[in-house]
Parts: C-alpha cells; structure tokens; sequence
C-alpha cells in the first residue's frame, strides 16, 4: 500500500509550569532547548515513500535539565535519523534500536560533562514505511490507533507497578547510563489502513483527559490540525497541569494512480 500521511503537531507548557520540558521531532521540525512551546498547531502531508518518522520527548530533572535532556534527544534523533534513514525499509527494528543508543548516549554524556546525574527523557516514536507503521517508545508518554471509532494503545508505559502516592516511578527513559541498566524499547510494526489516526502524546495530555475522552474527540471526524486544537484546548480546560505535546497522523489516501498502473500492466491495457 502506498499512502499519504497528514499531520499536525503542537507543544505547549500548559497553564501551571513555567518552562516547557517537552520537545518533538516532526519531519525535521523541534524546539530549541529553552522554550516556550507553541502558540501556533502546524500541519503539513507527506508521502510514505519518504519514511516520515514523528516522536515526542518528556524531559525529565531539576534545574532546566529536562528541557535539555528532551533537546539533546530531539537533536541527536534529527541527525541519526539523515545517517540511516534509508534503513527504515529495510530494518526498522534496527533503526529504532540504533536511535535509542545515540540518543541515550547523547543525554548521558551531557550528564558526565556537566555533573548532573538526574536527567533523562521519554521517547515515543512513529516511523511510516513500507505500508506500516513501526512504533518505539521508552517511558510513559503514549502511542494511540485510532480506527472504526475504537481507540487503542499501542504503546507500552514503563513504570513501577503498584505506586500508590503521585507518578509511578519509570523503568525505562533515555539518560540512563548504560552500569545503571540496558535499553529494552518497546518496539511494533502494524500494518497501516486508509483512514486511520495515529496519536503521539506525552503525559501532559493523558494525565488529563482519559481513554474515553481522546476517542470522543477524535470520533468528531475534523481534520487533523482542527483535532489536534481541540485535544489542547481540552487538555487546558481540564487543568493543563503540565506541558502538553500531541502529534496526530492520519491514513488519508491510497495513491490510486499507483494501483491504476499496476491493474493496466496486468490486464495488457497498456
């Protein structure tokens, strides 16, 4: 299957904290390491045959080093990602694998130079190529299917189980030195369909809004940039209690030219 993905994206720092600790990577597109997200939804449509890949960062650590830890992901991703991009037909679970390490090791070595031992940042990543969609996450920021009005998670949340007081604990980020523990990303390919929506969010937007009520509105059928202002304004009128960053994909269309050409070969027509 050939496919057109349409996309929008935003960031912002909600309506309690000071300082956005979340950054992404769209399309080559994220923040600069001190920012205050966006005010602006941006949008855009690509075709798979470029291997588009979207992620989102939840940095984490005092004294600003989350921001940083969620840039130095975002930067590191950008730049691993022009090496070996072409690898994503071929070995997506080994691209993804390779991304962790860079940007693990990016985070870590920030870390060591500086002295500071608290300071990492989830990943939640969505590659598209060869009619699929390969997801990788590390952390709790989450990965939604959305197809036939029934919203599933694909994504995997690395936390301490049983928690009982505040936010579980994660069990897997990236800035954690390798003596500390090994990289287990969470890694999926699924098969893409006409039609179907693919969210990216950190825990800012789930913290906030259930299961329940991220179906609700993407079962509205808008656009995916009027979908994706509507997720924020909700966020923010349900507290906004910390940075909020949303992706949202889209299956739009099968390339009916492709298919078209491939039928006139097989009936002799042309």
């Amino acid at each position: 299957m050939v496919y057109q993905i349409d996309y929008a994206f935003t960031s912002n720092t909600g309506k309690i904290r000071a300082n956005n600790e979340d950054n992404f990577w769209c399309r080559g597109e994220f923040l600069p390491e001190e920012n205050d997200g966006m005010t602006e939804i941006l949008s855009g449509s690509v075709s798979e045959k470029e291997h588009p890949v979207f992620a989102v960062f939840d940095g984490m650590g005092g004294e600003c080093c989350g921001e940083t830890a969620a840039y130095l992901a975002a930067r590191s991703f950008g730049k691993f990602y022009q090496e070996e991009r072409l690898t994503l037909g071929r070995k997506p679970e080994g691209f993804w694998r390779g991304a962790c390490i860079r940007m693990n090791r990016s985070i870590c070595e920030y870390g060591e130079e500086n002295r500071i031992s608290s300071m990492g940042s989830t990943l939640a990543g969505a590659a598209f190529s060869g009619g699929c969609i390969h997801i990788c996450n590390l952390g709790d920021s989450r990965i939604y299917q959305f197809q036939d009005g029934v919203l599933r998670q694909i994504s995997v949340d690395h936390v301490l189980p049983g928690s009982i007081f505040g936010k579980a604990p994660l069990t897997q980020y990236l800035g954690a030195g390798e003596d500390v523990y090994q990289l287990e990303p969470s890694l999926e390919s699924i098969l893409c369909r006409n039609g179907e929506k693919y969210l990216i969010c950190s825990d800012g937007v789930t913290d906030m809004l259930s299961d329940d009520g991220i179906c609700e509105i993407l079962a509205l059928g808008r656009n995916v940039e009027e979908t994706v202002r509507i997720l924020r304004d909700k966020v923010m009128e349900c507290g906004g209690r910390d940075n909020l960053t949303l992706i949202l994909c889209q299956i739009q269309r099968k390339d009916i030219r492709f298919w078209e050409k491939v039928k006139c070969r097989l009936l002799g027509s042309c």
